[in-house]
C-alpha cells in the first residue's frame, strides 16, 4: 500500500520532501508532479526498482530512462556537452525538455541505449521536484507516467492512487501539472532533431 502525501506545489513542505527522499534513497517507486506530466520514478543506483518500473509501465530493455537534474551542473555530470549544446541547454532549461546526450561513466551502464550510450536529461521547472532533488543531491531515474496501451500520461493523483497504491511506495499530490508529456530533442550530433513533440515549444530545434 503505498503513502499518499499532498505536497504544495509552490512551497513544498519540507518535512514531506524529506520524508519523500528517504523512501528513494531506500528503494521506494515514487510518482511525483513536474512542469509536463506526473513521472514515475526511484534512486539511480537502485536496480531492483528501476525493474518495477519497467514491470508497471512494462517497458523492453531499449527504454531510455531520464534522469531528472537539478540543473546544468548535474547534467554536466552524467553527459557530454560540448559548447552548443550547452548554450542550447542553459536557454531551456528548466522547461518541459527532455534531451537526448551522449552519456559519461556516471551513467550505469544499464541506463543506456544498447547501442547509442545515450541518455535522456532534463531540469523540471516544478518546485517540488526542485526540492526532492535538493534534498537528494543527485538525479531521480524518471520515466512519464504513462501506463500499458495509453497514449496520454497520468494526470490525477487519486487516480493513480486507485489504480496503482499496490504497486508504488509513494504518491506525491502536487495538484494538476498538465497531461503533456515533454518535448525530446536528440542533441548528439551537431544539429538538434526534435524526436517527439510535446509541451514545449519544437520551434528553437527545428532549423
Amino acid at each position: 500500500m503505498s503513502q499518499f502525501f499532498q505536497i504544495h506545489p509552490e512551497t513544498p513542505q519540507k518535512r514531506l520532501v524529506k520524508q519523500a527522499v528517504d523512501i528513494l534513497r531506500n528503494g521506494g517507486v515514487i510518482v511525483y508532479p513536474t512542469d509536463s506530466a506526473y513521472a514515475i520514478g526511484c534512486h539511480l543506483g537502485d536496480k531492483q526498482a528501476a525493474d518495477r518500473i519497467k514491470r508497471i509501465r512494462k517497458l523492453d530493455d531499449r527504454h531510455n530512462f531520464t534522469l531528472m537534474c537539478r540543473d546544468l551542473s548535474d547534467i554536466g555530470v552524467y553527459a557530454k556537452v560540448g559548447n552548443t549544446q550547452y548554450r542550447l541547454l542553459k536557454t531551456f532549461t528548466p522547461g518541459p525538455y527532455t534531451f537526448i546526450l551522449d552519456a559519461t561513466s556516471e551513467v550505469p551502464r544499464r541506463l543506456l541505449h544498447p547501442k547509442r550510450r545515450t541518455i535522456g536529461l532534463r531540469v523540471p521547472d516544478n518546485p517540488i521536484v526542485q526540492a526532492l532533488l535538493g534534498e537528494l543531491g543527485e538525479p531521480i531515474m524518471s520515466s512519464t507516467l504513462i501506463l500499458p496501451g495509453e497514449t496520454d500520461p497520468m494526470t490525477d493523483p487519486y487516480e493513480i492512487r486507485e489504480t496503482l497504491e499496490h504497486e508504488l511506495d509513494l504518491i506525491i499530490d502536487g495538484g494538476f501539472c498538465g497531461f503533456e508529456a515533454t518535448t525530446v530533442v536528440n542533441m548528439t550530433d551537431d544539429v538538434p532533431e526534435v524526436t517527439r513533440t510535446g509541451k514545449g515549444d519544437p520551434a528553437p530545434f527545428q532549423i
